[in-house]
């Protein structure tokens, strides 16, 4: 993994939680807070100077015919505008809810250029898990637990916060373990 640990260690306390809460409200009441998402921002815009090198090799990047010296907290804060362009266009397609397409964008500043492959095979099983999870839950008695969850009678829609939340998680989690 290209996310250190050292800036793992520093995410996951803040993030966590936050991550826990959009899985929950999420499922209770298929909506991504607008309060959970500046949360997840201003954790990286407090956090990420402290968690991020200031100076990096790789930090150097090319913005058409001109090449940027920026440190890697900056180049981070980008991907968050685009993966909330990227969200835009897919909400307004309809393959997206947009409480998910701005988490994504406010988790996508967390998340090392480099380790994309890993967040894809991550963020691909942990969907599959959290769909047949749900899937169960939902028609079996397990449903008792929480009976009154909206989450239950969506039909084909899915809490999609609850792999959201999950994936960032246990990026973050794996990183303390593997990074680099």
């Amino acid at each position: 993994m290209v996310l250190t640990t050292y800036a793992a260690w520093w995410f996951l306390p803040f993030v966590l939680p936050i991550c826990c809460y959009v899985a929950l409200t999420d499922l209770r009441e298929m909506r991504i807070t607008n309060k959970a998402v500046m949360a997840l921002f201003f954790v990286f815009v407090i956090v990420g100077p402290i968690a991020l090198p200031l100076t990096d090799p790789w930090s150097a990047g090319f913005i058409g015919p001109f090449a940027v010296e920026l440190p890697l907290y900056v180049w981070q804060l980008l991907q968050l505008v685009v993966v909330l362009l990227l969200g835009m266009v897919l909400n307004m397609i309809g393959a997206v809810g947009a409480g998910d397409a701005k988490f994504a964008a406010a988790a996508a500043p967390f998340v090392a250029a480099g380790d994309v492959r890993v967040l894809v095979a991550l963020f691909a099983a942990n969907l599959l898990a959290a769909w047949s999870t749900h899937k169960i839950a939902k028609f079996t008695a397990l449903r008792r637990l929480a009976p009154n969850w909206q989450s239950w009678s969506m039909g084909l829609e899915f809490p999609m916060g609850l792999s959201l939340g999950g994936t960032l998680g246990l990026y973050l989690i794996l990183g303390t373990v593997f990074g680099s």
